[in-house]
Formats: C-alpha cells, sequence, structure tokens
C-alpha cells in the first residue's frame, strides 16, 4: 500500500475543507483552492484529519492514491502557509526590477525581458539579483519560477544565468583546459 496515501493530512486551525463527491473546496487564510480527485479515490474528512482511500490494490488505483494524497495536502498547506520559490540571477549587468505587476529583467540581450504576473502569482524582487515567487497554488507557483529560469538558464562554463536558490550548476573548463596536441 502507499506509505504516502496512508498517512492522514492534519487540518490547521483557520482552514475549512468542504467534500461533495471527488470536488473539494479548502478555504484558509490566503485565500481558496479547489480541485476534482480521481472517481476511484476517496477523500472523507475525520478528527480534524482528511484521509484518502483507494478501493483495491489495482495499478491505477494504486498509482493514484499517493497523487490524490499529495495534491489535497499541497492546497491544505497553500491556504494555510503559501509556496515560495526563490531564484538567482548570477552575471555581470544582469538584473531584476519590478515595475508594477511586471517582472523586468536585464539578462544580456538586446531588450529586456518583461514577465507580467499571473492570478495566483507575486512576484518579488528584494535584490536586483534575486527573485521570489509567491502564491498559493503550487503548480503555479513552480510553473512561474520555471517560466522565469528558462528566460536565461545557468550556462556550464562561467554560471551566468538564473538559477533557484541552492540549485548546484556543474561546471566545464573551457577548452583552454584541454591537454596538448
Amino acid at each position: 500500500m502507499s506509505r504516502i496515501g496512508r498517512k492522514p493530512i492534519p487540518i490547521p486551525q483557520g482552514v475549512e475543507l468542504t467534500i461533495d463527491g471527488g470536488h473539494i473546496t479548502v478555504k484558509g487564510p490566503k485565500g481558496t483552492l479547489d480541485s476534482t480527485v480521481h472517481p476511484l479515490i476517496t477523500v472523507t474528512q475525520k478528527d480534524g484529519e482528511v484521509v484518502v482511500t483507494r478501493p483495491n490494490d489495482g495499478k491505477q488505483a494504486r498509482s493514484l492514491h499517493g497523487l490524490s494524497r499529495t495534491l489535497v495536502a499541497n492546497m491544505v498547506t497553500g491556504v494555510s502557509e503559501g509556496f515560495k520559490k526563490e531564484l538567482e540571477i548570477h552575471g555581470i549587468g544582469y538584473r531584476a526590477a519590478k515595475q508594477g505587476t511586471d517582472l523586468v529583467m536585464n539578462l544580456g540581450y538586446s531588450h529586456q525581458v518583461i514577465m507580467p504576473e499571473r492570478d495566483g502569482v507575486t512576484v518579488e524582487v528584494p535584490e536586483p539579483t534575486k527573485i521570489v515567487v509567491n502564491g498559493i497554488d503550487k503548480q503555479k507557483v513552480g510553473q512561474f519560477a520555471a517560466e522565469v529560469r528558462e528566460k536565461r538558464p545557468p550556462e556550464p562554463y562561467k554560471g551566468k544565468g538564473i538559477r533557484y536558490a541552492g540549485e548546484f550548476v556543474a561546471r566545464k573548463e573551457g577548452k583552454a583546459g584541454k591537454a596538448g596536441g
């Protein structure tokens, strides 16, 4: 049986969870999220916890069990605490700034890269080389952060580009490092 799927999800104070068949709505201090669970999976609420169960040990039911539990847990965490992704910009002259609701980045191109905020996602620029993406939906936060990183991924020779905070970039030697020939 799925180890993750078996684990009950505690509901924190101030979070309200409504289950209507396969439709789940979670309301909390940061906002509201709703989702639909696959018909094979059963979600029940008791004693301040949410329990996700499956009807049998079929391959599809097993694969959906842990996934469904994690999606519901992410909704509960999102409306109570929220999610954030931090990005770092490395490179001379590379920087970011916030103009209204737009993220404006200078990344060594002949033009500025402008990315507007999406609904459910907010962007902060505490320093010119740091970008923080916040939101209550984990998928939207991760997707927006990935799209920002995609504008200039870190390159392996000098390490210039946008990377996640704490991300390791494998470095390569240039052609000068090649042994004689």
